[in-house]
């Protein structure tokens, strides 16, 4: 169980700071849920407390564990299919992991398809989908600001 403080990430939202844990009564049923603050949005997410493992709630990662992410943006692109269906299920599949790395690849994949060939709309919304979730983590990993973490994802990718 994490605690008030703690940075966490909850896939497919991101990274955020635990505020609160609180019981509420939802649909009838009293739950407690650690209110997470997200720095990207002023965004407040609920996450019921007792099936956070099983959503795939998880720490944030180390500075070194960041260090390799980075790394991960600036290496080669990695075969996707031309289809862009199954390509966005692919790409969806890794998100929902919640695993940095997976995110990181899919926004390196994703970005430097749409410089060659512009991505569908639902691809594009993946891509801001996943620079948010990365660049949030980032955030509070390194303790710097939205457009500096997105700074440096642009230039890592590039």
């Amino acid at each position: 169980m994490f605690a008030v403080g703690d940075k966490i990430v909850y896939p497919m939202h991101g990274a955020g700071v635990i505020e609160k844990i609180e019981e509420k009564k939802i649909l009838g049923e009293n739950r407690k849920y650690y209110i997470l603050s997200v720095p990207c949005g002023d965004m407040k997410i609920m996450i019921p407390v007792d099936s956070a493992e099983e959503i795939g709630v998880r720490a944030i990662v180390s500075s070194d564990q960041l260090i390799r992410v980075i790394e991960l943006l600036k290496s080669e692109t990695t075969q996707m299919s031309n289809n862009w269906n199954r390509r966005y299920r692919e790409n969806q599949e890794k998100l929902k992991t919640g695993e940095l790395s997976k995110v990181a690849e899919v926004v390196r994949n994703l970005m430097r398809t749409d410089r060659d060939k512009k991505l569908s709309t639902g691809e594009k919304k993946m891509l801001s989908s996943a620079k948010q979730i990365l660049i949030s983590e980032m955030i509070l990993v390194n303790n710097v600001d939205q457009d500096e973490a997105n700074e440096i994802i642009n230039r890592s990718v590039e």
